[in-house]
């Protein structure tokens, strides 16, 4: 049976535990009919070590998208490996710690910035980076934490995703005419490496105990990556600029 990425290449950051979002969007990639290539940083060891669980072997290249050397000499090493590209997995965030875990009115600017730089403007690093691969168009997925709401210890990673998702469709907007649809999911909390890294986030997670209307489970990160995946394929041909919900509800429940 053909899956809905049969024949596709696909570029995927941001795979660093098994755990992650976006390791299983590459474990169903590979399953779909994918061909899979993944990005790393700081440390692409760690991501060739998680690669070997994937249904299929995956090249994996060091990419930190605040370097303009590594963004300029990337498309020409995924052409080396896959030739072009059909998609791209946006899956990188990150804050100092003190941008977090309560502390946004002391945060200083510096780190504000760093947020912003890695956690938003590299959305359209990458995709600028990775256009040359697309002449036939494609889908790029970027993932997001709902911005609508100021949430528990998230702090200035709040705003950083708010900006992704203004990111996001300004990139809709500007890359539509060459046929390249931008998307995000925004998930529900999911027990990853990056979550970890945030100072109380059981108390942002349990947010989620109360409130969502079906049963959310954070170490089951399959259900965002199986979103992540749709976007990819075909059978969104004409969406572009939009956010997916996948988080069990809770961004539709009242008070």
């Amino acid at each position: 049976m053909s899956g809905i990425l049969d024949g596709k290449r696909i570029l995927i950051t941001g795979v660093l535990m098994e755990s992650s979002i976006a390791f299983h969007t590459a474990k169903v990639a590979q399953e779909q009919g994918a061909e899979v290539i993944l990005t790393a940083f700081p440390r692409p060891t760690l991501t060739e070590r998680i690669a070997k669980k994937l249904p299929k072997p995956a090249k994996v290249i060091e990419l930190d998208v605040t370097n303009d050397e590594h963004l300029d000499r990337l498309a020409g090493l995924v052409k080396d490996e896959l030739g072009s590209l059909d998609g791209v997995v946006h899956s990188i965030g990150f804050a100092p710690q003190d941008a977090l875990g309560g502390n946004f009115l002391n945060t200083p600017f510096e780190s504000v910035a760093t947020a912003m730089h890695v956690s938003a403007f590299s959305l359209k690093s990458l995709a600028m980076a990775c256009k040359p691969l697309m002449a036939d168009g494609g889908s790029i997925v970027g993932l997001t934490f709902d911005a609508q709401f100021a949430w528990p210890q998230y702090d200035w990673m709040g705003p950083a995703k708010a900006a992704l998702e203004a990111t996001s469709r300004y990139l809709a907007r500007d890359l539509g005419k060459d046929s390249i649809r931008c998307n995000l999911i925004s998930a529900g909390p999911i027990g990853s490496m990056a979550a970890k890294s945030i100072p109380g986030f059981g108390e942002l997670a349990d947010v989620w105990n109360h409130r969502s209307p079906l049963e959310w489970n954070m170490a089951d990160p399959e259900p965002a990556g199986l979103g992540v995946v749709a976007l990819l394929s075909d059978f969104f041909p004409k969406t572009t600029g939009e956010i997916i919900h996948v988080d069990g509800g809770v961004h539709m429940m009242g008070a």
